[in-house]
């Protein structure tokens, strides 16, 4: 079952309680810039491609803000939900893409919509298969994600299981032991969440020497309860 449209369908019910010109957690960008990302990634090459290619970044972030801006009112917005909610464009390689390319893009923008500033609701309830799925694309992620953190970073669900996602060598040795591992720890969708640096509101606790704890929290800093 493709669990990005479960997410996707989440996506717009945050976005429409929401409402128009509502923080988000994307810095600069209100709820229509957010809605107006995920069109554009969804309908035109360039623009998405202006996503990860920095040299493209600039006229991607001036469409991004001239399509949200045609949403600021209710009407506008509403019409630009309706895109959302219908997805990528019939022949756009995303629509093909399934859960790969789509489920953690639409968790985490759930999410930033729903723990926008001033907002701390319980993380969401999710199925068994759905909670897998995102475990599965946080462990192909997870070592790029986590690539710039001075630390060894071990990641850990509430069952137990546990993924090395960064080792830090030491001279003369070929890995960090494990007790200068830093362990994050905490329910997979808040795991995805920290992985992408939304770590000042995703529900997770860090353990490991204060040294290497110190680095991972400079990097993602922690969630202030």
């Amino acid at each position: 079952m493709p669990w990005h449209m479960d997410e996707r369908h989440a996506l717009v019910t945050a976005l429409r309680e929401a409402g128009p010109g509502a923080a988000t957690l994307c810095e600069g960008w209100a709820t229509e810039d957010l809605a107006a990302h995920v069109v554009l990634r969804e309908s035109t090459l360039v623009a998405a491609a202006g996503i990860v290619v920095p040299p493209l970044a600039a006229r991607t972030e001036r469409q991004t803000k001239r399509l949200g801006a045609r949403a600021n009112d209710q009407q506008g917005y509403e019409a630009l939900l309706g895109r959302v909610a219908r997805g990528p464009a019939r022949l756009h390689p995303l629509a093909f893409a399934g859960d790969a390319a789509q489920l953690v893009e639409m968790h985490v923008h759930t999410e930033d919509v729903r723990r926008r500033p001033g907002q701390d609701p319980d993380p969401r309830p999710l199925p068994d298969a759905h909670v897998e799925a995102l475990h599965a694309r946080l462990v192909t992620m997870a070592k790029m994600l986590y690539r710039n953190v001075p630390a060894g970073v071990v990641l850990r669900d509430p069952s137990g299981r546990t993924t090395r996602v960064r080792r830090v060598p030491r001279p003369g040795r070929d890995a960090t032991p494990e007790g200068l591992d830093v362990v994050v720890e905490g329910p997979v969708g808040e795991l995805v969440l920290h992985a992408f640096e939304r770590s000042t509101v995703a529900r997770v606790t860090v353990r490991g020497p204060d040294q290497a704890v110190a680095a991972v929290h400079a990097a993602r800093p922690p969630r202030v309860t």
